[in-house]
């Protein structure tokens, strides 16, 4: 079951308690369960849900997923022809599971082993791939990630981002498991944030890391009070130095977790900073992993690399999902016997995970293998750093040689400073050649950071790039 037996509890349990609250409208866990269970007859086996965060998201979801229904979420801000190719491809692919004439209409979970998500990778311009889950592989989810992030059912979770986005969807759909609420927002603002913060009781914040750092430094600056957050956990990338102390200086009593997961994967390790302790400097160490997942280091003929060694981030558990509906090129989601990867490539070390990054994003320098990662981790952590970015650009002599671009926090910063602050914290081979100080980060219109963009610019002298030499 993914969360509607647990609902139905706690709406026999606490009714007129809040379950949802978003964009200011509030459902009690009695609403929430009656209003769910009144769309079920005009709700069919295949739902594509496309919504901007409302409680009205949260219904139709809880009604999608009931009894042997499936349900594909779109994000909305997808263009009308992408969002109508989808549905044809969900048509198509999927297979409606069986719901007996007696379940219609019950707001109850279906078969453990059934499917109930179509998950959707990415939101490109291209058909993304879409995959599915079982109600067994969140059920697991579900209890592995309470145990590890310590949810309670007096906690109020607070995750300001699309619901449409599966770090936001998986963090609603666990708290109607727990039992305990959950809050977000119309569309991300951080005055309405902060003031839900201040107001609202909230204690725990689901959130990526640019949102965080947004919310800390401007939180700081305009004095909120964020001494009742007790958990913050973030997803999407390794939290930089300058993110994590902003964070801690603003919510000092909260721990700060991160984790690494896949869509695809789910959870795999994860690790948190408890209030008080300083976050290690340029680590790429993403901790242990999650209750029920054991992680092991392949190389490409899924022979188990030794401890410390590079290769394929492994995973084998029950919370992997059951693969592609569509899509599947056979390298996305790869599996060497029952361990699979999505390609992502690490090592261990003392039992603790350790992410370098992509295969296609490494950069191959005078025969060394190095990760633009593991550079933009260890630059972000240097005094005066505000954002960093790594790539590889041709060199006759040695293939490729590392360059990097900075955002600078303040005014001083020289390539002298840069090498210097190094040198404690990344081996000589991996440090920059060449570095560039940048106005803003390189990025693609949808916001994600672009390696190949920064060496677009630097090639064509783009007035927001100054070049501060060897």
């Amino acid at each position: 079951m993914p969360f509607l037996d647990r609902l139905q509890r706690w709406a026999d349990e606490r009714p007129h308690h809040p379950a949802v609250v978003i964009a200011g409208r509030r459902l009690t866990w009695a609403q929430l369960r009656d209003g769910a269970e009144a769309r079920l007859g005009a709700t069919g086996p295949i739902t594509a849900l496309c919504q901007e965060n409302s409680v009205d998201f949260a219904l139709q979801y809880a009604a999608a997923v009931a009894g042997e229904r499936q349900c594909a979420v779109l994000d909305p801000s997808w263009p009308a022809g992408l969002q109508a190719d989808i549905v044809a491809a969900v048509r198509a692919h999927a297979v409606p599971g069986q719901v007996p004439d007696a379940a219609a209409d019950l707001l109850a979970d279906g078969q453990p082993g059934s499917t109930f998500l179509i998950g959707l990778t990415s939101g490109t311009t291209s058909l993304p791939k879409a995959f599915t889950r079982s109600r067994r592989s969140w059920q697991e989810s579900f209890e592995a990630s309470i145990e590890f992030f310590g949810l309670r059912a007096d906690d109020v979770t607070l995750a300001p981002g699309p619901l449409a986005a599966s770090l936001n969807l998986y963090a609603l759909s666990e708290c109607l498991y727990a039992g305990s609420e959950f809050q977000t927002l119309a569309s991300f603002d951080v005055g309405d944030i902060h003031a839900a913060i201040t107001y609202d009781r909230v204690t725990r914040l689901v959130l990526v890391p640019t949102m965080l750092r947004m919310l800390s430094e401007r939180g700081l600056a305009g004095g909120v009070d964020a001494a009742g957050i007790r958990t913050i956990i973030c997803a999407g990338s390794k939290l930089d130095a300058r993110t994590l102390q902003a964070a801690r200086r603003w919510a000092p009593n909260a721990t700060i977790f991160e984790y690494y997961g896949a869509s695809e994967l789910s959870f795999v390790s994860g690790a948190g900073l408890p209030a008080g302790r300083p976050p290690e400097v340029g680590g790429t160490g993403i901790g242990r992993p999650f209750p029920g997942v054991e992680v092991r280091i392949l190389d490409d003929a899924g022979a188990q690399v030794p401890d410390d060694g590079a290769g394929n981030i492994c995973v084998r558990s029950g919370l992997v999902s059951n693969g592609y509906l569509w899509g599947d090129d056979g390298e996305a989601l790869r599996s060497f016997g029952d361990w699979y990867t999505v390609g992502d490539q690490g090592f261990l070390r003392d039992g603790e995970l350790h992410i370098l990054g992509r295969r296609a994003d490494m950069i191959l320098t005078a025969g060394k293998n190095v990760y633009p990662h593991e550079v933009e981790l260890a630059l972000s952590a240097l005094p005066g750093v505000c954002a960093a970015v790594a790539a590889g650009m041709p060199d006759d002599i040695r293939g490729q040689r590392v360059v990097a671009g900075v955002v600078p926090a303040h005014g001083g910063l020289t390539a002298t400073s840069l090498r210097a602050g190094l040198e404690a914290i990344l081996p000589r081979d991996k440090r920059p050649l060449q570095y560039f100080l940048l106005t803003e980060l390189p990025a693609t219109d949808r916001g994600k950071v672009s390696r190949t963009l920064l060496l677009d610019w630097i090639a064509g002298h783009d007035p927001r790039v100054k070049n501060l030499g060897a």
